[in-house]
């Protein structure tokens, strides 16, 4: 495995195109108890609580890992859970969750869920103190997790899935984009161990096609300081995307040989990435 950390970068990067072939049609929680909400061990206030979001086809329990080497560092943890339904509502969902921590946090996203905590952070009044990026999107207003994609070679992620159509109801139609199970570990996990990649296949939880499409309105990395670790065998997000949305953030960059899945495959070096933002939050 091959980590390398990179200076923040300076200049532009090009921009390279590709077509996804994805279809599109379509269209809080009261947390009790969060580890750093009031009422939590004193030892817990020493440190930022960190805050995990997941992205499509995966669920909190990708994180397990990361959790682990937190929670025997010493920092309280909370993985919230994704709707998966849109930025805007995703992003209300997250941060009716990130009220209810008390103390500073640093907030943490998988590829969409970076999209959904961009928009997020933006509306917390200074309440999160740094952003970390894990194989993520990092949009500017007005772009979309699929525009961005759709920017850079690199990406298969058109061939390896399919979509359900369903009905709300209201009479409101809308479609939920799965990856094949036969193709999961290839597009999204190949550094995972096979058997636990088919648990993943079989867990995942799907996005709503619409939610690729809808455009951020808000750029909370504009603001805040960024973490970026960058994956160069991710088949989701293209690596040229992942460079160019991470430097044009002035994020820090890391990069690593790992699939899309790197926080199931990686976590002992997402957790160093982590570390390392939390540490500048006094």
């Amino acid at each position: 495995m091959r980590i390398t950390n990179l200076a923040r970068p300076a200049g532009r990067l090009a921009l390279l195109g590709i077509t996804a072939g994805i279809g599109l049609s379509v269209t809080a929680v009261t947390a009790v108890g969060l580890p750093g909400s009031t009422g939590a061990a004193s030892s817990h206030r020493q440190r930022p609580t960190i805050v995990l979001e997941h992205g499509a086809f995966a669920d909190a329990s990708s994180w397990d890992g990361v959790v682990q080497r937190l929670e025997r560092a010493g920092y309280p943890v909370v993985a919230a859970a994704n709707p998966l339904r849109g930025p805007a509502s995703d992003a209300a969902y997250l941060r009716s969750v990130i009220s209810h921590v008390d103390g500073p946090v640093v907030l943490v996203g998988h590829s969409y869920g970076g999209t959904v905590m961009s928009q997020a952070a933006a509306r917390l009044g200074g309440k999160v103190e740094a952003l970390v990026y894990i194989a993520a999107f990092l949009p500017d207003a007005g772009e979309s997790s699929l525009g961005l994609t759709n920017k850079f070679p690199g990406s298969t992620l058109g061939q390896a899935i399919e979509s359900v159509n369903y009905t709300l109801p209201d009479g409101t139609e809308g479609a939920d984009v799965y990856i094949k199970p036969d193709k999961f570990r290839h597009q999204f996990a190949a550094d995972v161990p096979a058997g636990k990649a088919r648990l993943m296949a079989a867990e995942q939880r799907p996005i709503a096609a619409a939610a690729l499409e809808e455009k951020s309105t808000q750029a909370a990395w504009k603001t805040i300081p960024s973490w970026s670790l960058v994956t160069t065998e991710d088949l989701n997000i293209p690596v040229a995307a992942q460079r160019f949305m991470s430097a044009r953030a002035h994020a820090h960059i890391t990069e690593i040989d790992a699939s899309h899945a790197v926080s199931v495959s990686h976590p002992g070096a997402v957790t160093r990435v982590i570390e390392d933002a939390a540490r500048t939050v006094r």
